[in-house]
């Protein structure tokens, strides 16, 4: 975790048992008051990688569990997700990224 420009920037990693494969990189949301993007691009490691930048700094334990409550759900492996937030809640971060993840499903 580190901090700079007035951003927070996290990174998480989760195992994941359904390899998402090739696709096209996937770009949902729009950076806005209260609201984040989610890009999904393929990745060579066979886990979720996370990496979030947000201007609500201190959360790092409520995005740790929204993460990995998406990652129980979608068990996505292959992929690295980029996010960039500015003060989504949970509810919008989970929607955002439910989005995201149906774009690469069959």
């Amino acid at each position: 975790m580190s901090m700079a420009a007035g951003l927070e920037t996290l990174s998480f990693e989760f195992d994941g048992d359904k390899a998402a494969g090739a696709f096209a990189p996937v770009l949902v949301g729009v950076v806005g008051s209260g609201n984040l993007e989610v890009l999904l691009e393929p990745q060579p490691a066979p886990t979720c990688r996370f990496h979030v930048e947000t201007s609500a700094r201190g959360f790092g334990h409520i995005w740790q569990a929204v993460l990995r409550d998406f990652q129980q759900r979608h068990g996505l492996a292959g992929v690295a997700v980029s996010i960039n937030d500015m003060g989504a809640t949970p509810a919008v971060v989970s929607l955002r990224l439910a989005q995201a993840a149906a774009e690469i499903q069959p």
